[in-house]
């Protein structure tokens, strides 16, 4: 028995002890793998993880040197504001646009009326607009995003055939809209733990994936494991950082430890990313 397989185990017991509505489960602890699944294995929405693989996007494009994180966004579209793409993809832009439904076809174009909001200043805002506009202004210097990421992310991390979902003016949506396989959205995962290198390959600077979960933006929320963001990473609940998408997608890192978890749960798993944490420290 490995590490993984010990971490695996406890979780599966965890899991259905409480009813916690997971499907897939991916550990790796060093180079031990173990993986557990409750459902078939298909890809499924990661819905704000994807921020994640926004925020990538942005990091390479940087390595690149086509853009700047600090670099104001009306250098890329049309904006009276100072906001910057750190800002849109750190929620701290200060601008309020509530998630809905028809949050993508509301308005002729997101983008401009996100920009077009007053900012509270370089305060936490949560919004999927937020990231939506970063990829908008993104695209100004780098194209497409999804053809963009095809060589430089997704074929790294041997995503074949993915498409990213889009909205009517046909950008990526940014904040949600991938679908992905548990042991896919775990190479995710190793990535971010092994600070921008997978199978010896670099893919993004160390910089950007350690901006993931440091520079911690004060959110005013009591709960744990959601009083600090940061570039698409919460700080928490206890020693570990994670990328949480609705409905139970999971990442959470723990030392040397990228537990990834699927599921259709929202209500349950802040306590699955808590559980994630005590285990691994035992």
């Amino acid at each position: 028995m490995t590490r993984a397989d010990d971490l695996r185990d406890a979780l599966v017991a965890r899991v259905d002890a409480t009813g916690f509505a997971a499907h897939g489960l991916h550990v790796r602890v060093g180079d031990d793998v173990a993986t557990h699944r409750w459902t078939p294995d298909v890809r499924e929405e990661i819905h704000s993880v994807a921020k994640a693989v926004a925020v990538l996007a942005a990091g390479i494009a940087a390595d690149e040197g086509l853009v700047s994180l600090d670099e104001p966004v009306r250098s890329m579209l049309p904006a009276a504001t100072e906001v910057t793409l750190r800002d849109l993809l750190s929620m701290s832009s200060g601008i309020d646009l509530p998630w809905s439904e028809t949050m993508m076809s509301d308005w002729p174009d997101l983008a401009a009326e996100f920009l077009s909001r007053p900012s509270n200043g370089r305060v936490f805002q949560y919004s999927n607009a937020s990231t939506y506009t970063a990829m908008a202004a993104l695209s100004q210097r780098v194209g497409d995003i999804e053809e963009y990421l095809r060589p430089r992310l997704f074929a790294p991390l041997g995503w074949s055939d993915l498409t990213w979902r889009r909205c009517p003016n046909g950008r990526v949506l940014g904040g949600e809209g991938l679908e992905l396989r548990t042991d896919e959205l775990a190479r995710l995962g190793l990535l971010l733990r092994d600070r921008g290198v997978i199978d010896g390959h670099r893919v993004v600077s160390e910089g950007i994936v350690d901006a993931m979960h440091s520079g911690w933006i004060d959110t005013g929320s009591p709960g744990a494991g959601y009083r600090r963001y940061a570039l698409s990473g919460w700080d928490g609940p206890g020693d570990v950082w994670r990328l949480h998408g609705a409905h139970g997608q999971l990442v959470v890192f723990a030392r040397d430890a990228v537990v990834t978890v699927t599921a259709h749960d929202h209500g349950g798993a802040d306590a699955v990313a808590e559980d994630v944490g005590n285990i691994a420290a035992e």
